[in-house]
């Protein structure tokens, strides 16, 4: 198992230049968790796909109904004091330490594209890229 942000997870239902990457990922560990904030964060992505034209309605339904199957049973709620100690400890947002709380709650990797993420928890965090087993 691992755990995902939201952008791998746009990545994997949006088609796009990371898209192949995300599949590798899937590829190599289908069971993906994350924090039940994911679904505001990617109902805001698809809003900007929307309002840029870059998808319509229908596929923007279709991609959130997707992944909102992929994750049935894989979202998690954290307590806010686990947030707050990665927060105090990164320079990352709030948003981003729910990710990272949640990968080291379940004892596992963050797998993400964010760099800040990347060079803040180097120890929990590992790029979409190097997880993929891209070069």
């Amino acid at each position: 198992m691992i755990v995902v942000d939201v952008n791998v997870l746009a990545y994997l239902w949006i088609p796009g230049e990371l898209t192949d990457l995300a599949e590798q990922a899937l590829a190599r560990d289908a069971q993906w968790a994350t924090s039940i904030l994911w679904r505001s964060e990617f109902r805001n992505i698809l809003a900007g796909y929307l309002r840029r034209g870059s998808i319509g309605p229908a596929a923007a339904r279709c991609c959130l109904e997707g992944a909102e199957s992929q994750l049935s049973g894989c979202e998690y709620v954290l307590p806010s004091f686990l947030v707050m100690r990665k927060v105090a400890d990164s320079t990352c947002s709030a948003y981003d330490c729910e990710y990272v709380a949640l990968a080291e709650d379940l004892k596992t990797k963050l797998v993400t594209s964010d760099k800040q993420i990347l060079r803040d928890f180097p120890g929990l965090a590992v790029s979409l890229r190097e997880f993929a087993g891209a070069r």
